[in-house]
């Protein structure tokens, strides 16, 4: 019978432990494993209303071809509980308007016109800096309307 015995170093172990982990995080990466939220084409611009449309219409809203309002806002320097609110809902959708405070931004407002039983108009607001959505929501106007992320409730589709 013959045996062998061999010394093993736990450093060594260890770190081929770590590249091999490293190693499959590569790979799942480059293999696409998991859910791809990202989308596949490249996102519309924002410097263009139908790029603004088209970035709502990802969503599956319809909607007015043009904004019923557009102009700039400031984002607020210091917090509120309201500004705290509305973010809340903006980083629920990965978006972070605290990054963007005192910043001057575009605000264009597009009425829905595919809102599940509204009997009141609906309105799209889109927050754009330097071209690129930075946050936005959905608005019932109804007395019980709600405001809510892009997402249409009930709905797959990825975000924008």
């Amino acid at each position: 019978m013959f045996v062998m015995t061999a010394r093993v170093n736990k450093k060594k172990i260890v770190g081929l432990l770590a590249a091999a982990a490293a190693l499959i995080a590569l790979l799942i990466m480059l293999l696409g494993g998991g859910e791809n939220t990202a989308p596949t084409a490249a996102p519309p611009s924002m410097a263009t209303n139908d790029g603004r449309v088209q970035f709502l219409k990802n969503f599956g809203w319809e909607l007015a071809a043009s904004p019923v309002e557009s102009g700039q806002v400031k984002i607020p320097e210091s917090a509120s509980e309201v500004f705290d609110r509305y973010n809340a809902l903006q980083k629920s959708q990965g978006y972070d308007l605290s990054k963007f405070a005192g910043k001057a931004v575009m605000r264009y407002v597009y009425k829905i016109t595919n809102y599940p039983g509204a009997t009141d108009p609906v309105y799209a607001t889109l927050l754009v800096y330097k071209d690129q959505v930075i946050g936005g929501d959905v608005t019932n106007t109804a007395a019980n309307g709600v405001v809510q992320g892009f997402k249409k409730s009930g709905s797959d589709t990825p975000q924008g």
